[in-house]
């Protein structure tokens, strides 16, 4: 509308900014409102039975598989993480599903198929479905369901906490579902509008040729290196494969550059902001130390196979 080139850096940043705050504001508000309708049919004690104890680990195949399914960024995940977490899902099985969304999705994986073909997606995809499972597994044996703020926890109506399955009707739960918006968007828009602001001034500033340079074949710490770049850029998958592609061109190795784009769309730093105001400092943390720990990991396993 204003004729500004957006190859230049800060008309890039603006543009950023702008498209990502109205797209994720909507992303939130309707997944927000959805998964809280969702959430007052469920039954606590009935998916704690379905998904916990012995059945910890099939709950984590089971969420990583539904993380696949569900093509939200990080930012976007996280309304259905503490729908998750407050029905009764077992903290773990939904960190297999907040890792999975963003990290493989039928996107990703068409856009992989096209630009590097069978072999890397197939290695992505099982990659990214090992780290989903495993790190949650890992969370999960940690038992830090206290380090979750306590109001993830409740369900309220008209400003009370309530028993979200006892008899409610459907006025009930539409206006659950539009409280808990408001509620929710209260708390964390700050948090938001300054991950996205950070996010914004990395994608318009960073040039390719920082990444080739610090993070190029010769370097044996490339992999920690684009790990370390990846986490601010904050991208969902089919954002960043571009960027991925040019790389690639410019000769890093396909495990260095896996490692890039898993850490850029699954341990975004606008995600970590947003989840601080869900999440106490110390789960955060281990969140993402598991998962750093698993990306960086298939970094270099695959840059040995390949």
């Amino acid at each position: 509308m204003f004729g500004l080139d957006i190859t230049i850096g800060w008309a890039s940043m603006l543009h950023f900014f702008s498209y990502d705050t109205i797209k994720i504001t909507l992303l939130l508000t309707g997944i927000i409102f959805v998964v809280t309708v969702l959430r007052s049919f469920m039954s606590i004690e009935r998916t704690r039975a379905l998904l916990g104890g012995k059945r910890e680990g099939v709950g984590n195949v089971l969420a990583a598989s539904l993380g696949v399914v569900t093509p939200f960024c990080s930012c976007s995940a996280v309304p259905a993480f503490i729908g998750f977490v407050a029905s009764g899902i077992p903290l773990g099985v939904t960190m297999s599903f907040l890792i999975a969304s963003p990290l493989v999705n039928e996107v990703a994986i068409a856009l992989l198929l096209g630009l590097f073909g069978v072999g890397p997606t197939v290695l992505y995809v099982a990659a990214g479905l090992v780290i989903a499972i495993v790190a949650g597994m890992v969370i999960g044996r940690f038992r830090l369901e206290g380090h979750v703020e306590a109001f993830v926890y409740e369900t309220r109506l008209r400003g009370q906490v309530i028993d979200s399955t006892a008899g409610l009707t459907w006025g009930d739960r539409l206006a659950m579902g539009r409280e808990e918006v408001a509620s929710i968007l209260r708390k964390i828009w700050p948090y938001l509008l300054v991950g996205i602001g950070l996010g914004a001034v990395i994608h318009g500033w960073a040039p390719a040729d920082f990444f080739a340079r610090y993070a190029g074949p010769d370097n044996p710490f490339a992999v920690l290196v684009a790990v370390a770049i990846g986490v601010p850029l904050y991208s969902n998958a089919a954002g960043i494969l571009p960027l991925v592609d040019a790389l690639y061109d410019k000769g890093m190795p396909m495990g260095t550059l896996l490692a890039f784009m898993m850490a850029t769309v699954a341990l975004s730093l606008p995600e970590m902001i947003l989840l601080r105001r869900v999440l106490k400092p110390r789960l955060i943390a281990t969140f993402a130390g598991v998962t750093a720990l698993g990306i960086v990991a298939v970094g270099y396993i695959f840059n040995a196979i390949l």
